[in-house]
């Protein structure tokens, strides 16, 4: 090989010159492929934040939902446990009218007893009346009572087990 000598080699202009092109040329490919990098990087951020906001949109609206069922079930409730409450206020002032007929009849009863014994005898028949009646009304109540409370609980009831299959779901 030959060596080379100051006259075989470029001007120095020329190499500086070639040298500030590779430069440039080399920076110029740095900053597209930074460019590209950072423009694909926003592209997946935009990416996830929209799914982020897509997913939360869905919860929200399930949750909304959810609520809404929940609320429609106490309102439901609360419409069958006022009904019932005044059905049941009915049947109370059926009876307590029944049993002041009763009372008023007896005491008519009583003012035109001839005897002692007489009035004595109505007064006992209309305790053991008024006794078997109350305790056969009671009996009644109480099993309205129960039916009501029952039938008031049963929306709740079932959005109770609406919950627990979500939450069993989810587990």
């Amino acid at each position: 090989m030959k060596a080379k000598t100051l006259e075989d080699a470029p001007p120095a202009e020329e190499t500086a010159s070639t040298g500030i092109e590779a430069t440039v040329s080399s920076l110029k490919a740095g900053v597209e492929k930074a460019t590209a990098g950072l423009e694909a990087t926003q592209l997946q951020v935009r990416q996830q934040v929209k799914q982020g906001v897509e997913k939360a949109m869905t919860t929200a609206e399930e949750f909304v939902s959810f609520n809404q069922g929940n609320v429609e079930a106490f309102v439901k409730s609360g419409q069958i446990w006022s009904t019932g409450m005044q059905d049941l206020s009915k049947q109370i002032a059926a009876t307590a009218q029944s049993s002041l007929d009763e009372g008023v009849a007896t005491f008519k009863a009583l003012t035109g007893a001839k005897t002692l014994k007489d009035a004595f005898e109505l007064q006992a028949a209309f305790v053991r009346s008024t006794v078997e009646k109350t305790l056969a009304e009671s009996g009644k109540l109480t099993d309205a009572s129960f039916k009501l409370t029952e039938q008031a609980l049963a929306p709740i009831t079932a959005r109770v087990s609406v919950v627990v299959e979500k939450l069993a779901k989810a587990a």
